[in-house]
């Protein structure tokens, strides 16, 4: 029976030794470090990446739908034939989901212009950093979820009009006009005028946007940007439906607009896909699924060095404790207590570079917030198991050193010198 003092003593023996042989007991217990470090610090960022992520899908709105022309994971070096022939989703689309859905609330058609070089925003001497230009309809804000704070956005007398006005994000608001109101003043966005007539809230920056951020757009009346750039007919189409439980009939009801709208024969596949958030977080998840497992066998190969190097340690630990062990066993130690002290020495070391790699995993992940402000979240779950994984680690290592001390003769062990 192993009581607690012995586990007690065997820890004591062991921290003794690291302390006694510093550089010998810290290469003995580098793998395990290196190891566990990159586990924690790979799995703090990416549960940090996944939490802004799955809060970002969510913040698309819970009722949102999606019609593109490709699905969101599409490869575009692998598209077939049929693939690159598709028509773009253009806005007799969206006109007949919105005359023939009466699950749907509302669309927002985006039609994003790129300018040759980024897009050119000025007002006066000031010059936002290349938002985002795109063209939408007055339903964009209630189908995005996203507010005017100053101002007003524009309506469907704008849309008839073909106004010259736009909205702008809070970054373009504060590159353009850092101590004036922009409300009604005249910006040049490709050296055309725009006044001014809203500014959108504030949002967290998101890894879902069409280039420059979130909060770094000029959006103006469909109508508008029709005029001005006929040529580009690409739409995104983003889709409210009425409510949450009418999500399903409100995708059906597209899906037979869009059909037959893209004269799709009934024996064949969509030309077209329309998507979820779900479908975000479960693409999210599959990437997150996939790094994990690319650090955790990167992580092995350092927890199987970490594990030849304890065995060899708790080897060259035995020869050198040969005649203590004859002592031991002279004085009544059994088979048990002599193995299990072995086993809680090698549990020990490879246990202290376990924790250490799991600061030094933790702070890893810290500075790469700092570096490259990615959030990071340190998750309990991956602590339990980087600490039980270098423990392990000994423990396996241990067991035929431990075995050798277990099995040496007393006599013998008593005449080493």
């Amino acid at each position: 029976m192993i009581t607690a003092v012995e586990i007690k003593e065997g820890v004591i023996l062991a921290l003794s030794s690291l302390k006694a042989n510093k550089f010998r007991s810290f290469m003995t217990i580098l793998g395990v470090f290196i190891g566990v470090a990159s586990v924690i610090a790979m799995a703090s960022i990416i549960a940090g990446l996944d939490n802004q992520v799955t809060k970002e899908i969510e913040g698309l709105g819970s009722n949102s739908i999606f019609v593109t022309k490709f699905p969101p994971d599409t490869d575009y070096g692998k598209l077939t034939e049929e693939e690159r022939n598709r028509k773009p989703i253009d806005y007799e689309a969206t006109q007949a989901i919105l005359q023939n859905c009466p699950s749907v609330d509302g669309v927002a058609p985006q039609n994003y212009y790129r300018a040759s070089g980024g897009n050119i925003v000025k007002y006066k001497n000031n010059q936002a950093n290349s938002p985002s230009f795109f063209g939408t309809l007055p339903d964009y804000p209630r189908v995005t979820t996203r507010n005017v704070v100053r101002g007003r956005f524009f309506n469907d007398l704008d849309m008839q009009r073909r106004a010259m006005v736009c909205v702008i994000g809070d970054d373009v608001a504060k590159a353009l006009f850092p101590s004036e109101d922009p409300l009604l003043k005249q910006i040049r966005v490709n050296n055309r005028p725009f006044t001014v007539i809203g500014v959108m809230e504030k949002l967290d920056e998101s890894m879902f946007n069409d280039g420059g951020g979130n909060n770094n757009y000029v959006t103006i009346p469909y109508s508008t940007y029709e005029k001005l750039i006929p040529w580009e007919k690409e739409l995104f189409l983003q889709v409210s439906a009425v409510s949450l439980d009418k999500m399903p009939q409100a995708i059906d009801e597209i899906i037979t607009v869009m059909r037959r709208i893209r004269g799709v024969p009934y024996d064949k596949p969509n030309d077209f896909d329309v998507w979820t958030q779900d479908r975000l977080k479960d693409i999210a998840g599959d990437i997150a699924a996939v790094i994990y497992m690319i650090s955790l066998s990167i992580s092995g190969l350092g927890l199987l060095v970490g594990g030849i190097g304890v065995a060899n340690i708790m080897l060259v630990s035995v020869t050198e404790r040969t005649r203590e062990i004859g002592v031991r066993k002279a004085l009544g130690a059994r088979k048990v207590n002599i193995l299990w002290q072995f086993l809680t020495e090698a549990m020990t070391l490879s246990g202290t570079g376990g924790v250490i790699g799991i600061l030094f995993g933790i702070l890893i992940a810290f500075i790469v917030k700092l570096i490259g402000n990615w959030p990071f979240t340190v998750s309990i779950v991956w602590i339990v198991i980087g600490f039980t994984v270098s423990v392990s680690v000994g423990l396996i290592a241990g067991v035929y050193p431990a075995y050798k001390a277990a099995r040496t003769d007393p006599i013998i062990s008593l005449r080493y010198e």
